[in-house]
């Protein structure tokens, strides 16, 4: 699509914000009104709008695309949009670690211990660690816990947690920074570590680095989006 547009406004829309371009509302791609509560949201949106060069460029409205994505696709069917993501407490990034090499074993301890630890004080829960890639069961109550975590939250942090979550592997990390109990960029560094140590050891791989950064960009506009809210 071609920019169409001269002006970019943040309007009242019911009891929240939305935008015009060119005095016109902007839509969802279900065309409902792209309309928000945070009045910090909407400017960061209005900005993508105005930001924009001669064409539309949907990587280059990450605030848009995460708002399209609450009112179309969490907002309509909840408990559906976030079973993916409250799947993440059988399977938890954190509970798996390395078979052989000690010295990666020992920085996962020291960057995953704590993150455990805080899951298990704040929802009164205990994990089941292994090492491997073998699956390993979790407790029932840990998994029912977990799960109604992700599904007690309302569609706009349930867009946010998505992205988190797929991108890191992790629902202990994507709770964590739901509820600002950790930095995003110690969160970052905890998810990647295992990518992180395999670089340093063995070289970087070019792709992998490309496809490191891209989930980089996608997981701080996640959680520029929570703060936005």
């Amino acid at each position: 699509m071609k920019r169409f547009w001269k002006e970019v406004a943040v309007v009242a829309e019911g009891d929240g914000w939305g935008i015009a371009l060119d005095g016109r509302p902007v839509r969802t791609p279900q065309r409902a009104p792209l309309a928000v509560a945070s009045a910090a949201l909407a400017e960061a949106i209005a900005a993508e709008w105005r930001d924009l060069g001669e064409t539309l460029d949907p990587a280059a409205m990450p605030m848009t695309g995460l708002t399209n994505a609450a009112i179309d696709l969490a907002a309509p069917d909840l408990a559906a949009f976030a079973a993916p993501v409250a799947a993440y407490a059988e399977s938890d990034l954190f509970c798996y670690r390395d078979a052989r090499d000690a010295a990666l074993q020992a920085q996962q301890a020291a960057a995953w211990n704590p993150l455990l630890v805080w899951a298990e004080a704040r929802y009164n829960i205990e994990f089941a660690l292994t090492q491997g890639v073998l699956p390993v069961d979790q407790p029932e109550a840990t998994i029912a816990t977990l799960q109604d975590a992700v599904f007690a939250q309302e569609a706009w942090r349930i867009t946010a947690l998505t992205p988190l979550v797929t991108i890191g592997g992790s629902l202990v990390a994507g709770l964590a920074l739901l509820e600002s109990a950790f930095d995003a960029n110690a969160l970052w560094e905890a998810v990647s570590l295992d990518d992180l140590y395999q670089e340093r050891r063995w070289g970087a791989d070019s792709e992998a680095q490309k496809a490191r950064a891209a989930n980089k960009r996608d997981w701080d506009n996640a959680a520029r989006f929570l703060t936005l809210l």
